[in-house]
This record gives structure tokens, sequence and C-alpha cells, in this order.
């Protein structure tokens, strides 16, 4: 079961829940499944810097041994749809990765290990909270550094089941890849009403599929 390397590529900064901090900030709360099983939590804090903090933990267990562990730690801040800076910290069982990234005059510099990737001014992460990120046809993955080609397809409009309630929604299709080779398999609702991101889902290179459910 070849579990760390590709449950970390699909779990990192996934955003929702939409519960007020106050009049200018947000937080989203997210449980987090491996199929029907919980392996943990995801939640985040846009504060009214826009600045977003995101911290997840998961476990997986397999016969009552501990599989996989990730414990994932991010520090986004924003200028409206442009990351100003990045600082993640993710630890995979035992191996840490670091990424730092600062926007420069002319372009957003990222650093992860020994390697420097000089990216566009007007860079994105996968902020799934800003709808704008489906206009994009690149996106950094804050975990990792990696610079991705995005795809997106609308899937029409569903009824979703949120907090217990069916709720109309629309859906979309998203995938990332590197040198053609692919990446991410997301899928993303949106409530149809307020245009609030709602629902996620993912699969694996191996079938497996992870939820975020908001509290």
């Amino acid at each position: 079961m070849k579990l760390p390397r590709l449950l970390g590529n699909m779990l990192f900064t996934l955003v929702l829940g939409l519960a007020s901090v106050n009049a200018h900030s947000k937080e989203w709360a997210f449980d987090v499944y491996l199929d029907k099983t919980k392996i943990g939590e995801h939640t985040f804090t846009l504060n009214e810097n826009d600045t977003l903090i995101s911290r997840a933990k998961f476990n997986v267990k397999l016969l009552f041994i501990n599989a996989y562990q990730y414990d994932h730690q991010a520090t986004e801040s924003w200028d409206k749809n442009c990351l100003k800076s990045l600082a993640s910290e993710t630890l995979e069982n035992k191996k840490k990765t670091v990424v730092k990234a600062q926007r420069q005059a002319d372009h957003f510099e990222v650093k992860s290990g020994n390697a420097v990737q000089n990216l566009p001014a007007c860079t994105m992460t996968f902020a799934y909270w800003n709808q704008k990120i489906l206009e994009q046809s690149k996106l950094l993955n804050p975990q990792n550094a990696e610079f991705l080609d995005t795809s997106i397809k609308p899937l029409g409009k569903v009824l979703l089941e949120v907090k217990g309630k069916a709720i109309e929604t629309f859906h979309y299709k998203l995938d990332a890849s590197l040198q053609g080779k692919q990446k991410l398999n997301i899928e993303l609702w949106y409530s149809a009403d307020k245009q609030e991101w709602v629902g996620l889902k993912s699969i694996t290179p191996e079938g497996y599929h992870i939820y975020y459910k908001l509290k």
C-alpha cells in the first residue's frame, strides 16, 4: 500500500468551512477521510490582513499500526489574488520538506532545499477558497514547491450533502500535471447561492479516495 507520497501530494492547502472569526477574518475546518475512514483534520484561518494559516494532521493506520503520518503547516500572505510570501513545513513520516517563497520586483522566488525557482510575479497556490484559481493554467503546490500545469472542467450543477443538508452546488474537475505526468486528480464543489467552496474529493493513482468534509 503506497501511501506516503501519494497521500502527501493530495493532502495540502485544501480550504473550506466558513465560520466567521470576526467581521474581516474567516476560519475553515474539515474532517479528512481516506475512503470511509477518518484520518485527521485540516483547518485554515484567513485573517483581516489576508494572511492564511493552514494546519493539517493525518494518521493512517493498518492493522492498528501507524502506516502513514502527515503533519503540515503553512503561512500564505496574499495581495488580492497574488501571493506575497509563503512559508511551509511538512513532515511525512520522517521526511521533512521546507518551502519558502517571497515576491520580488518582477518575479516570485521559491526556495525548497537547494532548488530555486523564479515564477511569475502573480503566482497562486491551490487556494480553493478563491475561485480565481479556476482561471489559472498553473498553480504552485505549497507543500513541495512543484509549479503544476492545471486544467479545469466544469461539470454542471449537482446536489451535495454539506453538514447533513443537501444543497445545490457548481461542480468542477481540476487536473494537475508536471512535465506531462499527472500529479493531482481533484473534484471541487461551490455553493450555488453564495459561491462558497463546500466540498473536495481527490483520487490517488492507486485508486484511494480522499474527502474533505466540513465540520
